[in-house]
């Protein structure tokens, strides 16, 4: 019914800046809030960032001050755009949505498939 779709991983060097998107189509009624999680190899999954449907966010600590996340409500799009990254922001990132699928009155939480982001010179 909802699907999303990721794109903009990458190699990248210490540093540097990637940018990460992320697409929510289907029977989607209203999106509520947005946002990144990350899994490194062998680490459990961790929220890195949330935008709210009104633009309020959130970051994990390490991530403020070098990432930066936004959305775009009339195209159900969210982005995470990352600079300054560092060796150990290695990981897939998942992004994510809470939607109300048209004919519901829940919210349901859908992924992306993820996306690799490997900092590495």
């Amino acid at each position: 019914q909802v699907q999303l779709v990721e794109s903009g991983g990458g190699l990248v060097q210490p540093g540097g800046s990637l940018r990460l998107s992320c697409a929510a189509s289907g029977s989607i009624f209203s999106i509520a809030s947005m946002g990144w999680y990350r899994q490194a190899l062998g680490k459990e999954r961790e929220l890195v960032a949330t935008i709210t449907n009104v633009g309020s966010t959130n970051y994990i600590d390490s991530a403020k001050g070098r990432f930066t996340i936004s959305r775009d409500n009339a195209k159900n799009m969210v982005y995470l755009q990352m600079n300054s990254l560092k060796p150990e922001d290695t990981a897939v990132y998942y992004c994510y949505a809470d939607v109300i699928v048209s004919g519901s009155n829940y919210y349901y939480k859908y992924w992306g498939q993820g996306a690799q982001v490997t900092v590495s010179s």
